[in-house]
C-alpha cells in the first residue's frame, strides 16, 4: 500500500480541511482524475461545479463540492485551491449538471 501524503482544501476565506489521505479524487476541466502518493506534479482546472473527494488512511471519505478553482500536485502533496468548499450533500453537483439539472430525488 502506498505511503499517505498530505492533502489541504482550501477555499478563498479559510482553509477547509488539511490531514493525511491515500487518495484524491477531482474533475477536472480534462476529465477526472485520481491522485496516488508520488502522482507525477501536475496543476488542473477544477471543473465547475465539481466534487473533491478525499480517501484517508482509515478508510473514510471526506468530499466537498467545490466551485472554480485548482487541483495542484507536487512532491509534498496536495492542494485544491478553491473559490467556495463546501462538505457534500446529496448527488454529485458535476452529475446533475451533465443530467441537465435532474436529481436523483426527482425520479
Amino acid at each position: 500500500m502506498a505511503d499517505p501524503f498530505r492533502v489541504d482544501v482550501v477555499s478563498v476565506e479559510a482553509m477547509v480541511w488539511s490531514g493525511e489521505a491515500d487518495m484524491v479524487v477531482a474533475r477536472t476541466t480534462e476529465g477526472e482524475l485520481a491522485v496516488l502518493a508520488g502522482h507525477a506534479p501536475l496543476l488542473g482546472q477544477l471543473k465547475e461545479p465539481s466534487r473533491v473527494r478525499v480517501k484517508t488512511p482509515g478508510g473514510d471519505e471526506i468530499a466537498y463540492d467545490v466551485a472554480g478553482g485548482f487541483l495542484s500536485v507536487t512532491n509534498e502533496g496536495v492542494t485544491v485551491l478553491a473559490e467556495s468548499a463546501e462538505p457534500a450533500h446529496g448527488d454529485d453537483p458535476a452529475a446533475v449538471a451533465a443530467l441537465g439539472g435532474a436529481t436523483a430525488d426527482a425520479h
